[in-house]
């Protein structure tokens, strides 16, 4: 009979279970992406990931990233970065693609889901050839605690705000507020969050009184209680 283990599995056995779960391949991709010039957090670990430029890309702690996600610099050349920017314990799905030459920040504890996209130019409409003529370029901002469902689009220029939720397969064109929940082709306002609204109502309630019992008081701790959500790179 074989002698019981009471001291857990050896290193043979830990580096074997890593290999089988892709874990260590995930620390060793992490540290070479690293080495190219992507900045990565701490407790964030890349999948299989396709990074045109690493040193265009910037990822906080506590990350969660799916595999097949593609992050690509569009411009063709080098060029200072990073330009796509990503905060702590945000969860990205499988497949998204950042197709970004202008750039994008995305705030904390946001949830991506599979297949988002993310497309922050687009081709002009003059000269005879459209894949030649050069067209607008925006940033795309998504601020703090934001869902994305699945293969949702978000196109340049766009802000969506704290608290937001977009629903799957919508295509973004344009900002959406903090707080509402949005879907559709194109994205148009559906409801809104009703801890958001709450807070809101809360807010204006306290206003109300505040200025009620001193009239001739600033309203500046008002002001700072609306602005409470900080945001990366605000």
């Amino acid at each position: 009979m074989s002698a019981i283990n009471l001291h857990g599995p050896g290193l043979y056995d830990r580096v074997l279970f890593r290999l089988r779960h892709g874990s260590l391949r995930a620390f060793l991709r992490t540290v070479w992406f690293q080495f190219c010039g992507a900045k990565i957090g701490k407790q964030t670990y890349l999948a299989k990931t396709i990074i045109t430029w690493p040193h265009q890309v910037q990822i906080g702690s506590r990350c969660c990233l799916e595999p097949d996600i593609y992050f690509k610099f569009d411009r063709g050349v080098w060029g200072p970065g990073p330009s796509i920017i990503i905060g702590d314990d945000v969860f990205i799905g499988r497949a998204c693609e950042f197709n970004i030459t202008k750039g994008i920040r995305i705030g904390h504890n946001c949830a991506i889901a599979s297949g988002c996209r993310f497309i922050d130019h687009d081709h002009g409409l003059q000269g005879e050839l459209i894949r030649k003529s050069p067209g607008v370029e925006a940033e795309i901002r998504i601020r703090n605690n934001v869902w994305l469902g699945c293969n949702v689009i978000v196109l340049k220029g766009v802000t969506i705000g704290d608290d937001a939720v977009v629903g799957a397969g919508a295509v973004v064109t344009k900002n959406i507020p903090a707080g509402e929940i949005w879907a559709g082709v194109p994205a148009r306002k559906v409801s809104s969050r009703p801890e958001r609204a709450a807070n809101q109502e809360n807010l204006a309630l306290e206003d109300h009184d505040h200025q009620r019992h001193h009239p001739h008081s600033s309203t500046k701790r008002a002001h700072v209680q609306r602005n409470n959500l900080s945001d990366l790179g605000k």
